[in-house]
């Protein structure tokens, strides 16, 4: 059985770092905008993806209030590649019970 990667198999991190590699960077606010959670879920879920090597923090000091940036790193990248990829090879294994977008499923089409 394929093994997924227990660090994005968390449905938050895992959208997390499909927004930061959509997006290249964004910014704390962006991020709790786009994805519509709470500053603590967020916060506490970054930490464990800055934690792992997968995300990076890069702080902005010029003028104005200061932001801080959030970045997929060339590691969480590849983290993200490969969990997508292993999920993909898992879907034949599902596919005659997949819904479709008529409500039935794969099979009964």
């Amino acid at each position: 059985m394929e093994t997924l990667d227990p660090l994005l198999h968390q449905p938050l991190r895992t959208q997390l770092a499909a927004f930061l590699a959509g997006a290249g960077e964004a910014s704390f606010s962006e991020l709790k905008r786009g994805l519509q959670v709470s500053d603590g879920n967020l916060e506490s879920h970054l930490k464990k993806l800055v934690a792992a090597g997968y995300v990076s923090v890069a702080r902005d000091t010029g003028p104005g209030r200061p932001q801080t940036r959030y970045a997929l790193t060339a590691e969480g990248s590849e983290a993200l590649r490969t969990y997508v990829q292993a999920l993909q090879r898992l879907l034949p294994l599902a596919e005659p019970n997949l819904p479709d977008t008529a409500g039935g499923t794969l099979a009964d089409a």
